[in-house]
């Protein structure tokens, strides 16, 4: 008999109620979970901590990587990845409140960076050395989208239950009524918490969601429609666009937009508790949504309530393909998709005069092109997720037949050469969990145990920079005892 590690983490709902964290530090697969990597570090340090990053595509396919601290913009260099000021006139910026970071978007050659306390900045990828003012006096905003081929801005500074888009195709366009730009005030709802983009834009406010589909010729510009009631965006920085799911965390817990749908919960009974419970409201700048572009896979990163100040401490992965999540230990400044910048294996020179002083594996120079997951890291270096495993922990279900069991031990299911196990033990669900002794595995594969319960669970705990790519279970080892 082998028992599977749950098919939902890191809330698993067991037949007597109880919730426990199953699976940390891995991510889901088919045939279980596998390993989730460190953070390697990549570019220079900003000269602050960072408060968004963005890359953007140049017409020849280079990449240019922006980032942004509370009172400047960066450009990274693409020979030695140092970071140059590119703010306006070289100045610092009115800083941002420490609730909100830089939000960027790129349209067509043109990259707009936005924050409520400046006016929107504009950056000319086949020209500029340095942003400048958006042209056409559009409203200072703390949000920017690309709908269709308008530029929106929202969480407006003037009023946030405002919409503002710009003339189509014109992003210095933004007189009412001249090439279609217009404005939309939303009677109900609250505040424009975010848009996610595409060929239609979903608007997310404080408790309503709504749909804004393009209507040429049209007067209104933009039906405007609800999609949905009682339900928002919990906090500004936490929708996420994968294609055409677009996922967000709300006060009822984890939802997805495919298409033109309604909302579908996706963490209920799965992990929606758990981060409710431990996620720190007071730091919603914190809580971020990014998609692996590689993978079938989101994330949310997120400061809980024992975080440190300023930074996330954990990651919540969910695979919208499988629909199984995990959560991660990661701390860091931010979270989003990156592509790295234009490097070759012919140009490392530039870089370093020693393989062996690389920051990063080569294999991240061979598929430079592709875009993946990327952070932030504490101090303030950007990087990606290529480093040596991460300690994993997995636990199955709490199992029990209705009698008392006498548990040997278990085999792990995992081609992790190096791994250790342990076994829960309570007598009722209302008594607290206790674990035996960790025991590696030994020649027999067996992780060896002695312990005598009611109620039991297996944890198997695989080192970091251990080398394995599943885990899939466990088969127990065990005897029914009788009674005296």
């Amino acid at each position: 008999m082998m028992l599977p590690f749950p098919e939902y983490a890191p809330d698993i709902a067991d037949y007597n109620g109880a919730f426990t964290r199953t699976a940390t530090n891995v991510v889901p697969r088919g045939d279980g979970y596998g390993p989730f990597k460190g953070h390697a570090v990549y570019s220079s340090a900003l000269p602050a901590a960072c408060r968004g990053f963005f890359y953007a595509r140049r017409t020849d396919g280079a990449v240019a990587v922006f980032a942004g601290t509370s009172t400047r913009l960066y450009l990274m260099s693409n020979t030695d990845f140092s970071w140059s000021d590119v703010s306006k006139g070289g100045a610092a910026y009115t800083a941002l409140s420490s609730t909100a970071q830089w939000q960027f978007a790129q349209f067509g050659n043109l990259v707009i960076a936005v924050q409520a306390n400046v006016p929107p900045q504009v950056f000319d990828l086949s020209s500029a050395s340095a942003f400048a003012d958006l042209g056409g006096s559009p409203p200072q905003a703390g949000g920017v989208a690309v709908v269709g081929r308008f530029l929106v801005l929202f969480n407006l500074l003037s009023n946030p239950y405002r919409v503002q888009w710009s003339g189509l195709n014109a992003t210095t366009t933004w007189t009412p009524g001249a090439n279609s730009a217009d404005f939309q005030d939303l009677p109900d709802g609250g505040a424009v918490r975010g848009v996610a983009g595409g060929e239609f834009g979903h608007i997310f406010q404080d408790s309503t969601i709504r749909r804004m589909i393009y209507v040429p010729g049209s007067p209104v510009i933009f039906q405007i429609e609800r999609v949905a009631e009682d339900k928002g965006l919990l906090a500004p920085y936490a929708l996420i666009r994968a294609g055409e799911r677009v996922f967000f965390p709300s006060a009822q817990g984890f939802h997805v937009i495919t298409g033109g749908g309604a909302p579908v919960a996706i963490g209920k009974e799965k992990f929606d508790r758990t981060f409710l419970a431990e996620y720190d409201t007071g730091s919603p700048q914190l809580l971020i949504g990014a998609a692996d572009p590689a993978e079938t896979r989101v994330y949310w990163a997120y400061k809980s309530l024992s975080g440190a100040t300023g930074l996330f401490d954990k990651l919540l992965a969910y695979d919208y393909a499988l629909n199984r999540a995990t959560t991660i230990n990661m701390a860091g400044e931010y979270l989003s998709s990156l592509a790295r910048p234009g490097v070759t294996l012919e140009s490392l020179d530039s870089v370093s005069g020693s393989l062996d002083a690389l920051s990063f594996s080569l294999d991240d120079v061979s598929v430079a092109a592709l875009a993946r997951l990327s952070a932030v890291n504490p101090t303030h270096r950007l990087g990606f997720f290529s480093a040596e495993n991460l300690e994993a922990t997995i636990e199955t279900a709490e199992q029990s037949d209705g009698h008392r069991v006498r548990v040997k031990g278990f085999r792990p299911v995992t081609d992790a050469a190096t791994c250790y196990g342990a076994i829960s033990a309570r007598e009722t669900a209302q008594a607290t969990t206790s674990y035996s002794a960790e025991q590696p595995v030994d020649a027999r594969g067996l992780c060896p145990a002695n312990v005598s319960t009611r109620l039991a669970r297996g944890r198997i705990r695989i080192p970091a920079a251990t080398a394995w790519t599943y885990a899939a279970g466990v088969e127990p080892e065990f005897a029914t005892e009788g009674r005296r």
